[in-house]
């Protein structure tokens, strides 16, 4: 069974989702390892109460920014990680890491890539009038919210209601979708060819 990894630093609704799936037999995986950057993230406390093994690492505790994704290499190889999986992490990796793991790093993005990139993207486009947004699962590269998109949902905006609705109703494709497209990589059933991932 392939081993996948969970980068976190807020809530951890998406992890608890990819937890669910685990469990429901949905999601052929084992989670070896959740990761987070901030030490009272409510992500890293819900994975050490559900039982998986979790690593906080200050990135304040290393001088240059590749030495701490160094170090978070050692761990993923020691935990001999296949597949690391971004859930509201809040650090931007850098190609340092990237490259070590191309093709091997996901992000879910709460709008329909390339529109409305960033870390606001639920407000940038209920701002903007968008009548359709959506979720989108890509892999990583180095530019932030650029790399291939896996898979895509649309979401029509609804006239009466408010940026939060909005908010949950996007949280919850993401919840749905974020496993799907994890089963669809780790399936190996996909390959990458420029932008486009296809059928292997």
């Amino acid at each position: 069974m392939k081993k996948i990894a969970v980068f976190v630093s807020g809530r951890g609704t998406n992890l608890g989702a990819i937890i669910a799936s685990i469990r429901a037999g949905k999601l052929k995986a084992e989670l070896a390892l959740v990761v987070s950057d901030r030490k009272k993230a409510p992500a890293l406390a819900k994975a050490a109460a559900a039982g998986f093994k979790t690593l906080f690492l200050d990135p304040r505790a290393f001088s240059k920014r590749q030495e701490y994704e160094a170090q978070l290499i050692r761990h993923l190889r020691k935990e001999k990680v296949d597949l690391i999986i971004l859930a509201g992490f809040m650090r931007i990796l850098t190609p340092f890491f990237v490259k070590k793991y191309k093709n091997r790093i996901l992000n879910i993005h709460p709008a329909l890539l390339p529109a409305f990139p960033g870390g606001c993207a639920i407000k940038d486009a209920y701002r903007y009038g968008a009548g359709v947004t959506g979720v989108t699962v890509h892999f990583v590269d180095e530019q932030v919210d650029h790399g291939p998109i896996i898979m895509q949902e649309a979401l029509s905006v609804r006239d009466s209601e408010t940026m939060e609705e909005l908010e949950r109703r996007i949280h919850e494709v993401e919840h749905r979708l974020y496993s799907r497209a994890i089963a669809k990589v780790l399936s190996g059933g996909i390959s990458v060819k420029g932008r486009r991932v296809v059928s292997a």
